[in-house]
Protein backbone atom coordinates (compact mmCIF):
# COMPACT_ATOMS: atom_id res chain seq x y z
CA UNK A 1 0.00 0.00 0.00
CA UNK A 2 2.62 2.68 0.67
CA UNK A 3 4.91 1.40 -2.15
CA UNK A 4 1.82 2.30 -4.19
CA UNK A 5 1.02 5.88 -2.76
CA UNK A 6 4.63 5.97 -3.28
CA UNK A 7 4.36 5.61 -7.25
CA UNK A 8 0.90 7.98 -7.02
CA UNK A 9 2.52 10.73 -5.28
CA UNK A 10 5.71 9.85 -7.94
CA UNK A 11 3.36 10.33 -10.96
CA UNK A 12 1.68 13.24 -9.33
CA UNK A 13 5.06 15.52 -8.99
CA UNK A 14 6.09 14.84 -12.48
CA UNK A 15 2.38 15.79 -13.78
CA UNK A 16 2.79 19.15 -11.70
CA UNK A 17 6.43 19.34 -13.10
CA UNK A 18 5.29 18.99 -16.52
CA UNK A 19 2.63 21.65 -16.44
CA UNK A 20 4.82 24.24 -14.41
CA UNK A 21 7.60 23.66 -17.48
CA UNK A 22 4.83 24.25 -19.78
CA UNK A 23 3.26 27.10 -18.17
CA UNK A 24 7.07 28.78 -17.88
CA UNK A 25 7.03 28.22 -21.22
CA UNK A 26 3.77 30.06 -22.26
CA UNK A 27 4.65 32.71 -20.18
CA UNK A 28 7.96 32.91 -21.77
CA UNK A 29 6.33 33.23 -25.25
CA UNK A 30 5.65 36.56 -25.75
CA UNK A 31 2.64 37.67 -27.67
CA UNK A 32 2.58 41.10 -29.92
CA UNK A 33 -0.60 42.81 -29.93
CA UNK A 34 -0.94 45.10 -32.88
CA UNK A 35 -3.82 47.36 -30.97
CA UNK A 36 -1.76 47.81 -27.80
CA UNK A 37 1.00 49.08 -29.58
CA UNK A 38 -1.34 51.46 -31.43
CA UNK A 39 -3.08 50.01 -34.09
CA UNK A 40 -6.58 50.80 -34.61
CA UNK A 41 -8.79 48.85 -36.51
CA UNK A 42 -10.95 51.60 -38.00
CA UNK A 43 -9.61 51.32 -41.57
CA UNK A 44 -9.05 54.71 -41.64
CA UNK A 45 -6.01 55.08 -39.42
CA UNK A 46 -2.58 54.26 -40.43
CA UNK A 47 -1.48 51.07 -38.35
CA UNK A 48 2.01 50.46 -39.92
CA UNK A 49 4.06 51.72 -37.29
CA UNK A 50 2.39 49.29 -35.01
CA UNK A 51 2.98 46.59 -36.63
CA UNK A 52 6.56 47.05 -37.52
CA UNK A 53 6.92 47.94 -33.70
CA UNK A 54 5.42 43.96 -33.43
CA UNK A 55 7.80 42.94 -35.41
CA UNK A 56 10.98 44.48 -33.71
CA UNK A 57 9.60 43.05 -30.50
CA UNK A 58 9.13 39.76 -32.27
CA UNK A 59 12.89 39.13 -33.51
CA UNK A 60 13.93 40.97 -30.11
CA UNK A 61 12.45 37.94 -27.98
CA UNK A 62 14.63 35.07 -27.47
CA UNK A 63 11.70 32.61 -27.34
CA UNK A 64 9.27 31.79 -30.15
CA UNK A 65 6.68 34.68 -30.19
CA UNK A 66 3.53 35.82 -31.72
CA UNK A 67 1.92 38.88 -33.42
CA UNK A 68 -1.68 38.84 -32.80
CA UNK A 69 -3.58 40.70 -35.12
CA UNK A 70 -7.42 40.99 -33.76
CA UNK A 71 -10.55 41.27 -35.87
CA UNK A 72 -11.07 44.69 -37.33
CA UNK A 73 -9.72 46.99 -40.65
CA UNK A 74 -6.06 47.86 -40.48
CA UNK A 75 -4.71 50.37 -42.80
CA UNK A 76 -1.56 49.85 -43.85
CA UNK A 77 -0.55 52.73 -45.97
CA UNK A 78 2.51 52.90 -47.43
CA UNK A 79 5.10 50.25 -48.46
CA UNK A 80 5.72 47.97 -45.31
CA UNK A 81 9.22 45.79 -45.34
CA UNK A 82 9.49 43.52 -42.56
CA UNK A 83 13.46 42.86 -42.68
CA UNK A 84 14.96 39.65 -41.34
CA UNK A 85 18.64 40.98 -41.37
CA UNK A 86 18.90 41.61 -37.65
CA UNK A 87 16.20 39.22 -36.57
CA UNK A 88 17.78 36.09 -34.52
CA UNK A 89 14.32 34.95 -33.36
CA UNK A 90 13.64 31.62 -35.95
CA UNK A 91 10.37 31.11 -35.24
CA UNK A 92 8.05 33.87 -35.41
CA UNK A 93 3.79 33.27 -36.19
CA UNK A 94 1.69 36.22 -37.47
CA UNK A 95 -2.06 34.71 -35.78
CA UNK A 96 -4.20 37.57 -38.12
CA UNK A 97 -7.85 37.48 -37.50
CA UNK A 98 -8.47 40.65 -39.44
CA UNK A 99 -8.12 42.73 -42.54
CA UNK A 100 -4.63 44.81 -43.53
CA UNK A 101 -6.19 47.07 -46.10
CA UNK A 102 -4.06 49.24 -48.76
CA UNK A 103 -4.83 52.91 -49.48
CA UNK A 104 -8.14 53.40 -51.82
CA UNK A 105 -6.22 55.88 -53.96
CA UNK A 106 -3.94 53.42 -56.28
CA UNK A 107 -1.35 56.49 -56.98
CA UNK A 108 -0.13 55.92 -53.22
CA UNK A 109 1.66 52.60 -53.99
CA UNK A 110 1.53 52.48 -57.63
CA UNK A 111 4.99 52.96 -58.42
CA UNK A 112 5.99 51.58 -55.40
CA UNK A 113 6.08 47.71 -56.84
CA UNK A 114 5.15 46.29 -53.59
CA UNK A 115 2.92 46.68 -50.75
CA UNK A 116 3.85 44.08 -47.54
CA UNK A 117 7.18 42.42 -48.11
CA UNK A 118 9.27 39.83 -45.92
CA UNK A 119 12.73 39.97 -46.85
CA UNK A 120 15.45 38.13 -45.63
CA UNK A 121 13.27 36.39 -43.08
CA UNK A 122 13.31 32.77 -41.54
CA UNK A 123 11.08 30.60 -39.86
CA UNK A 124 7.79 33.13 -40.16
CA UNK A 125 4.28 31.98 -40.22
CA UNK A 126 1.41 33.60 -41.20
CA UNK A 127 -2.11 32.04 -40.07
CA UNK A 128 -5.32 33.48 -41.55
CA UNK A 129 -6.45 36.93 -42.45
CA UNK A 130 -7.34 39.02 -44.97
CA UNK A 131 -4.90 41.36 -47.60
CA UNK A 132 -7.24 43.94 -49.33
CA UNK A 133 -5.30 45.77 -51.78
CA UNK A 134 -8.34 47.69 -53.16
CA UNK A 135 -6.83 46.93 -56.51
CA UNK A 136 -10.21 47.72 -58.41
CA UNK A 137 -9.58 51.51 -59.49
CA UNK A 138 -6.90 50.71 -60.96
CA UNK A 139 -7.69 48.58 -63.59
CA UNK A 140 -10.53 50.42 -64.26
CA UNK A 141 -7.00 53.15 -64.90
CA UNK A 142 -5.76 50.90 -67.07
CA UNK A 143 -8.79 49.77 -68.70
CA UNK A 144 -9.88 53.43 -69.80
CA UNK A 145 -5.93 53.65 -71.49
CA UNK A 146 -4.87 56.27 -69.81
CA UNK A 147 -1.16 56.57 -68.27
CA UNK A 148 -1.43 54.45 -65.04
CA UNK A 149 0.86 53.24 -62.62
CA UNK A 150 2.15 49.85 -62.43
CA UNK A 151 0.96 48.90 -59.35
CA UNK A 152 2.14 47.35 -56.41
CA UNK A 153 2.50 43.10 -55.38
CA UNK A 154 0.15 42.69 -52.35
CA UNK A 155 2.55 40.27 -50.68
CA UNK A 156 6.03 38.86 -51.57
CA UNK A 157 8.75 37.35 -49.62
CA UNK A 158 12.07 37.69 -50.70
CA UNK A 159 15.21 35.92 -50.14
CA UNK A 160 13.90 34.06 -47.40
CA UNK A 161 13.76 30.49 -45.82
CA UNK A 162 11.31 28.00 -43.59
CA UNK A 163 7.95 30.05 -44.35
CA UNK A 164 4.62 29.16 -43.94
CA UNK A 165 1.03 31.01 -45.41
CA UNK A 166 -1.98 28.98 -44.66
CA UNK A 167 -5.68 30.41 -44.29
CA UNK A 168 -4.78 33.54 -46.05
CA UNK A 169 -7.10 35.75 -48.19
CA UNK A 170 -5.78 38.03 -50.73
CA UNK A 171 -8.08 40.38 -52.44
CA UNK A 172 -8.32 42.85 -55.17
CA UNK A 173 -4.41 42.99 -55.57
CA UNK A 174 -2.98 45.87 -58.07
CA UNK A 175 -0.93 43.73 -59.33
CA UNK A 176 0.58 40.15 -58.56
CA UNK A 177 -1.11 38.55 -55.15
CA UNK A 178 1.39 36.65 -53.63
CA UNK A 179 5.08 36.27 -54.68
CA UNK A 180 7.98 33.95 -53.55
CA UNK A 181 10.88 35.23 -54.65
CA UNK A 182 14.49 33.80 -54.42
CA UNK A 183 13.43 31.82 -51.25
CA UNK A 184 13.84 28.16 -49.80
CA UNK A 185 11.04 25.92 -48.09
CA UNK A 186 8.06 27.54 -48.60
CA UNK A 187 4.53 25.70 -47.78
CA UNK A 188 1.56 28.16 -49.14
CA UNK A 189 -1.87 26.22 -48.45
CA UNK A 190 -5.39 26.59 -47.73
CA UNK A 191 -4.79 30.20 -49.94
CA UNK A 192 -7.64 32.25 -51.36
CA UNK A 193 -6.76 34.75 -54.11
CA UNK A 194 -9.91 36.92 -55.34
CA UNK A 195 -9.60 39.19 -57.85
CA UNK A 196 -12.37 40.48 -61.18
CA UNK A 197 -11.89 38.42 -64.52
CA UNK A 198 -10.59 41.75 -65.96
CA UNK A 199 -8.28 42.39 -63.51
CA UNK A 200 -4.88 43.47 -65.77
CA UNK A 201 -1.64 41.23 -64.44
CA UNK A 202 -2.99 40.33 -61.19
CA UNK A 203 -1.07 36.95 -61.30
CA UNK A 204 -2.35 34.42 -57.89
CA UNK A 205 1.00 33.09 -56.72
CA UNK A 206 3.81 33.64 -58.48
CA UNK A 207 7.34 31.43 -57.57
CA UNK A 208 10.98 32.36 -58.78
CA UNK A 209 14.44 31.90 -58.10
CA UNK A 210 13.25 29.34 -55.20
CA UNK A 211 13.66 25.68 -54.41
CA UNK A 212 11.61 23.39 -52.40
CA UNK A 213 8.25 25.64 -52.73
CA UNK A 214 5.31 23.72 -52.38
CA UNK A 215 1.26 24.98 -53.36
CA UNK A 216 -1.55 22.94 -51.42
CA UNK A 217 -5.53 22.79 -51.32
CA UNK A 218 -5.96 26.78 -52.53
CA UNK A 219 -8.53 28.40 -54.58
CA UNK A 220 -7.67 31.27 -57.35
CA UNK A 221 -9.89 33.19 -59.32
CA UNK A 222 -8.20 36.45 -61.11
CA UNK A 223 -7.67 38.30 -64.39
CA UNK A 224 -4.29 37.01 -65.06
CA UNK A 225 -2.16 33.32 -64.26
CA UNK A 226 -3.54 31.73 -61.44
CA UNK A 227 0.09 30.01 -60.97
CA UNK A 228 2.65 31.37 -62.75
CA UNK A 229 6.66 29.85 -62.25
CA UNK A 230 9.80 32.07 -63.40
CA UNK A 231 13.39 31.02 -64.33
CA UNK A 232 15.21 29.40 -61.55
CA UNK A 233 12.57 27.49 -60.07
CA UNK A 234 13.44 23.78 -59.01
CA UNK A 235 11.59 21.18 -56.75
CA UNK A 236 8.17 23.29 -56.40
CA UNK A 237 5.01 20.90 -55.95
CA UNK A 238 1.60 22.25 -56.29
CA UNK A 239 -1.12 19.90 -55.74
CA UNK A 240 -5.31 20.38 -55.09
CA UNK A 241 -5.79 23.62 -56.73
CA UNK A 242 -8.96 24.97 -57.98
CA UNK A 243 -8.57 27.69 -60.83
CA UNK A 244 -11.15 30.18 -62.24
CA UNK A 245 -11.24 32.73 -63.37
CA UNK A 246 -7.88 33.53 -64.97
CA UNK A 247 -5.61 32.37 -67.22
CA UNK A 248 -4.25 29.05 -65.72
CA UNK A 249 -0.85 27.63 -64.85
CA UNK A 250 1.84 29.00 -66.72
CA UNK A 251 5.57 27.49 -66.36
CA UNK A 252 8.11 29.64 -68.13
CA UNK A 253 7.96 32.81 -69.58
CA UNK A 254 11.89 32.00 -70.03
CA UNK A 255 13.75 32.95 -72.85
CA UNK A 256 13.12 37.14 -72.51
CA UNK A 257 16.99 37.19 -71.66
CA UNK A 258 19.43 35.32 -73.54
CA UNK A 259 21.50 34.13 -69.74
CA UNK A 260 19.24 32.96 -67.30
CA UNK A 261 17.91 29.87 -64.83
CA UNK A 262 16.49 27.28 -66.33
CA UNK A 263 13.67 25.31 -64.20
CA UNK A 264 13.01 22.10 -63.12
CA UNK A 265 11.45 19.03 -61.65
CA UNK A 266 7.47 20.69 -60.91
CA UNK A 267 4.74 18.35 -60.19
CA UNK A 268 1.46 19.80 -61.11
CA UNK A 269 -0.93 17.31 -59.17
CA UNK A 270 -5.08 17.17 -59.07
CA UNK A 271 -6.14 20.52 -60.52
CA UNK A 272 -9.32 21.93 -61.71
CA UNK A 273 -9.83 24.79 -64.07
CA UNK A 274 -13.02 26.16 -64.53
CA UNK A 275 -14.18 28.55 -67.50
CA UNK A 276 -9.56 29.72 -67.46
CA UNK A 277 -8.25 30.82 -70.82
CA UNK A 278 -5.68 27.76 -70.06
CA UNK A 279 -5.13 25.19 -68.35
CA UNK A 280 -1.96 23.89 -68.19
CA UNK A 281 0.86 26.10 -70.50
CA UNK A 282 4.66 26.41 -70.70
CA UNK A 283 5.79 29.45 -72.50
CA UNK A 284 8.89 30.42 -73.80
CA UNK A 285 10.01 33.60 -75.98
CA UNK A 286 10.86 33.54 -79.46
CA UNK A 287 14.47 34.15 -78.92
CA UNK A 288 17.92 32.55 -78.09
CA UNK A 289 18.55 31.73 -74.60
CA UNK A 290 20.73 28.98 -72.24
CA UNK A 291 17.07 28.33 -70.30
CA UNK A 292 15.59 25.20 -69.58
CA UNK A 293 12.56 23.78 -68.60
CA UNK A 294 12.34 19.89 -67.82
CA UNK A 295 10.98 16.69 -65.48
CA UNK A 296 7.63 18.46 -65.32
CA UNK A 297 4.62 16.43 -64.02
CA UNK A 298 1.10 17.15 -65.02
CA UNK A 299 -1.00 14.25 -63.10
CA UNK A 300 -4.80 14.43 -62.68
CA UNK A 301 -5.82 17.52 -64.52
CA UNK A 302 -9.63 18.77 -65.13
CA UNK A 303 -10.56 21.42 -67.25
CA UNK A 304 -14.15 22.57 -67.23
CA UNK A 305 -15.12 24.84 -70.45
CA UNK A 306 -11.07 26.08 -70.72
CA UNK A 307 -9.84 27.84 -74.04
CA UNK A 308 -6.71 26.13 -74.45
CA UNK A 309 -6.54 23.25 -72.04
CA UNK A 310 -2.95 21.94 -73.11
CA UNK A 311 -0.60 24.41 -74.19
CA UNK A 312 2.96 24.82 -74.98
CA UNK A 313 3.74 28.25 -76.56
CA UNK A 314 7.22 28.33 -77.87
CA UNK A 315 6.91 31.47 -80.00
CA UNK A 316 5.59 34.27 -77.47
CA UNK A 317 6.43 37.42 -79.26
CA UNK A 318 4.22 40.26 -77.40
CA UNK A 319 3.83 43.20 -79.51
CA UNK A 320 5.71 41.76 -82.40
CA UNK A 321 8.82 43.62 -81.05
CA UNK A 322 12.80 42.18 -80.70
CA UNK A 323 11.91 38.64 -80.98
CA UNK A 324 9.93 38.08 -84.96
CA UNK A 325 11.15 34.99 -86.76
CA UNK A 326 13.76 33.79 -84.24
CA UNK A 327 13.68 30.59 -82.69
CA UNK A 328 13.36 29.76 -78.98
CA UNK A 329 16.32 28.88 -77.55
CA UNK A 330 15.02 27.05 -74.63
CA UNK A 331 14.64 23.42 -74.58
CA UNK A 332 12.04 21.68 -73.05
CA UNK A 333 12.18 17.91 -72.36
CA UNK A 334 10.81 15.29 -70.26
CA UNK A 335 7.35 16.37 -69.21
CA UNK A 336 4.88 14.09 -68.95
CA UNK A 337 0.68 14.54 -68.96
CA UNK A 338 -1.41 12.12 -67.17
CA UNK A 339 -5.19 11.82 -66.65
CA UNK A 340 -6.16 15.01 -68.02
CA UNK A 341 -9.61 15.16 -69.14
CA UNK A 342 -12.68 17.18 -68.93
CA UNK A 343 -14.11 19.99 -71.98
CA UNK A 344 -12.46 22.48 -74.36
CA UNK A 345 -13.84 25.44 -75.20
CA UNK A 346 -12.02 25.20 -78.72
CA UNK A 347 -11.57 22.93 -81.60
CA UNK A 348 -8.17 22.30 -80.74
CA UNK A 349 -7.63 20.73 -76.60
CA UNK A 350 -3.83 20.08 -77.74
CA UNK A 351 -1.48 22.62 -78.99
CA UNK A 352 2.50 22.22 -78.78
CA UNK A 353 4.33 24.57 -80.56
CA UNK A 354 7.04 24.24 -80.63
CA UNK A 355 11.28 24.23 -81.17
CA UNK A 356 13.30 21.10 -81.05
CA UNK A 357 12.42 19.05 -78.09
CA UNK A 358 11.32 16.32 -76.59
CA UNK A 359 8.37 15.14 -74.58
CA UNK A 360 7.37 11.71 -73.25
CA UNK A 361 5.00 9.84 -71.46
CA UNK A 362 1.55 12.08 -72.55
CA UNK A 363 -1.91 10.65 -71.92
CA UNK A 364 -4.76 13.13 -73.15
CA UNK A 365 -8.68 11.79 -72.41
CA UNK A 366 -10.11 15.58 -73.70
CA UNK A 367 -13.52 16.50 -75.34
CA UNK A 368 -14.44 19.24 -77.35
CA UNK A 369 -17.58 20.79 -75.28
CA UNK A 370 -21.09 19.18 -76.43
CA UNK A 371 -19.26 16.14 -77.23
CA UNK A 372 -17.83 17.09 -80.50
CA UNK A 373 -14.81 15.61 -81.63
CA UNK A 374 -11.29 17.95 -80.35
CA UNK A 375 -8.07 17.99 -82.31
CA UNK A 376 -4.43 18.28 -81.76
CA UNK A 377 -1.89 20.20 -83.13
CA UNK A 378 1.67 19.42 -82.42
CA UNK A 379 4.98 20.91 -84.23
CA UNK A 380 8.61 19.91 -83.61
CA UNK A 381 7.11 17.60 -80.71
CA UNK A 382 8.52 14.47 -80.16
CA UNK A 383 7.42 11.62 -77.49
CA UNK A 384 5.46 8.68 -76.41
CA UNK A 385 1.69 8.67 -75.80
CA UNK A 386 -0.25 5.43 -74.80
CA UNK A 387 -3.01 4.40 -72.86
CA UNK A 388 -6.50 6.27 -73.99
CA UNK A 389 -5.86 9.00 -75.73
CA UNK A 390 -8.39 12.08 -77.06
CA UNK A 391 -7.66 13.53 -79.92
CA UNK A 392 -6.17 10.68 -81.28
CA UNK A 393 -3.65 12.52 -83.27
CA UNK A 394 -0.52 12.31 -81.20
CA UNK A 395 3.20 13.56 -81.97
Amino acid sequence: MKMVQAMTSSVLTLVSMIFLYESLLASATPTYNVVSLGARGDGKTDSSKAFLSAWDGACGSAYPATIYVPRGRYLIASKTIFVGDTCKNPAITVHIDGTLVAPSDYNVLGNSLNWIVFENVNGVSIYGGTLDAQGTALWACKASGKNCPAGATTLEFSNSNNVIVSGLTSLNSQMFHIVINSCNNVKLQGVKVSAARNSPNTDGIHVAGSSGVTILSSKIATGDDCISVGPGTTNLWIESIASGPGHGIRIGNLGKDSQESGMQNVPVKTVTFTGTQNGLRIKTWAKPSNGFVRGVLFQHGTMVIVQNPVIIDQNYCPGNTNCPNQVSGVKISNVTYQDIHGTSATEVAVNFACSTFFINKVLFCLRKEKKKAAQASFVNAKGTCFGTVQPTSCM
